[in-house]
């Protein structure tokens, strides 16, 4: 009997478009030393998200064989992933619908024998290796070629780091309350940190900012009335804070929604669980008419962005033009929608009725397969506030972030229930402010101001 050999695949799709212009990478790691022991990407033209995901899992795994074609049975395979849909399929706990990924996952689960492999839910911070890769498919697609192993960088831009310590998920991946293990764990270790905010990493260096844990705080007061004159504040109490010495400036969020990416126009659920779409040529001029109009005012002191692609670009676009650094806060990222990612509204009526009736009906409800609810996004995004709101007192902070985060941040400062969610128009690339004083209290002074892309 062969002895017995364990690796680690790490693998991922992508589609610009979804169904668009499609690739996958994966790689298979020694999991005592990082090291990555082979490599594999294809560009496979016009193809949607899931397609490619299940196309870059079924080459990790042909990969892996093809290693050790000796080992028979004795061949371990633990594979990471950062799509819920195909982990959650090929670990038998979903059923699978659609009538294409059928024979994908039969082609994935034939390679190995299905005892030989188990799978693991992983963030997309944590899977850049193999979104590297993909990303390097479709670009050589885009240019009329296929991807050559010889000119990948994608092994150089990512440090090896050893995995065998690494625990597995427990729970539904990407419960932002119930989570994966991992999740919690490094949530308990980050509890009680003072400043969970961190410098973009530099180009090839993976994000390891870790979310703070959640603090939810109660809805804040609706604010008083504009302070009158000086003759009036003189004869009169206080009725504003505007001016008042001991409260002093407050903090004031603006909050930048990302420039458009190619799922934007067709109004497609994109949030932080599937594709990390780039920004679209439109997007790209959305993100540099909006660095024109903040360096004009000449007001923002700070950018602050979600971990996620599209916003990270708005941002350094802005950035540039500022001459400022910016940071990431993994609380702004936009909700996890679960099995919805990359799906229309009418195309989630028709595949998921009673959970959109459902997710409609309450915001405790999480859409299919462990997406996370309102409730839970609402408690994160008010931690990420509370955390900048502390540590930029006084100043101006451009918040580059999603729909829901701000939505989210402007019901908290009207103390607005949770279906004024679905009652706010939010146009790319679009501005809202929020100001927030020292006892608490919030004044929302802008919401959807577009008149800068016009």
């Amino acid at each position: 009997m062969s002895a017995a050999r364990q690796v680690v695949v790490e693998a991922d799709g992508g589609s610009r478009g979804n169904p668009g212009p499609a690739g996958y990478g994966a790689v298979v790691i020694d999991p005592a030393t990082g090291e990555p022991l082979a490599e594999a990407a294809e560009y496979i033209g016009v193809a949607t998200n899931n397609v490619a995901e299940y196309r870059g899992l079924i080459a990790g795994l042909t990969a892996a064989k093809a290693l050790f074609p000796d080992a028979g049975d004795a061949l371990r395979v633990h594979v990471r992933m950062d799509s819920k849909l195909v982990v959650e399929q090929m670990s038998g706990r979903w059923k699978i619908k659609h009538p294409d990924m059928k024979p994908l996952a039969a082609r994935a689960a034939a390679v190995l024998p299905p005892s030989s492999v188990t799978y693991e839910w992983i963030p997309r911070a944590q899977n850049k290796h193999a979104d590297r890769l993909a990303n390097e498919a479709m670009d050589a697609g885009r240019d009329g070629r296929q991807w050559e192993a010889s000119a990948s960088t994608a092994a150089l831009d990512t440090p090896a780091r050893p995995l065998s310590t690494q625990p597995p998920v427990q729970g539904p991946p990407g419960d932002q309350v119930a989570g994966a293990a991992k999740a919690r764990a490094a949530l308990a270790a980050a509890r009680g940190a003072a400043d969970t905010l961190f410098p973009v990493p530099e180009p090839g260096v993976p994000d390891t900012t870790v979310p703070a844990a959640p603090a939810p705080r109660p809805p804040a007061a609706p604010a008083p009335e504009p302070a009158g004159t000086a003759s009036e504040k003189a004869g009169a109490p206080q009725t504003g804070w505007g001016s008042a010495p001991d409260l002093g400036a407050p903090a004031t969020l603006v909050l930048l929604r990302h420039g458009e990416t190619a799922l934007t126009p067709e109004k497609r659920f994109s949030g932080s669980g599937g594709t990390d779409p780039e920004l679209s040529a439109t997007g790209r001029g959305q993100a540099e008419r909006a660095a024109e109009h903040f360096a004009a005012l000449g007001t923002v002191q700070e950018i602050v962005s979600s971990p996620l692609r599209r916003c990270r670009e708005t941002a350094a676009a802005v950035a540039g033009r500022l001459g400022l650094d910016v940071r990431i806060d993994e609380g702004l990222r936009e909700t996890d929608f679960g099995a919805w990612e990359g799906l229309t509204f009418g195309e989630v009526r028709e595949r998921y009725a009673d959970d959109l009736t459902a997710w409609l009906a309450s915001p405790d409800t999480a859409p299919t397969g462990g997406g996370e609810s309102f409730t839970e996004v609402a408690e994160r995004v008010a931690a990420a506030r509370d955390r900048i709101v502390a540590r930029y007192a006084g100043r101006t902070v451009l918040l580059v972030t999603h729909v829901t985060p701000i939505k989210t941040l402007v019901r908290l400062a009207l103390g607005a229930p949770p279906e004024a969610l679905f009652r706010m128009e939010l146009s790319a690339a679009s501005i809202s402010t929020v100001a927030y004083y020292a006892d608490g209290n919030a004044s929302v002074r802008l919401l959807n101001d577009t008149s800068h892309l016009r």
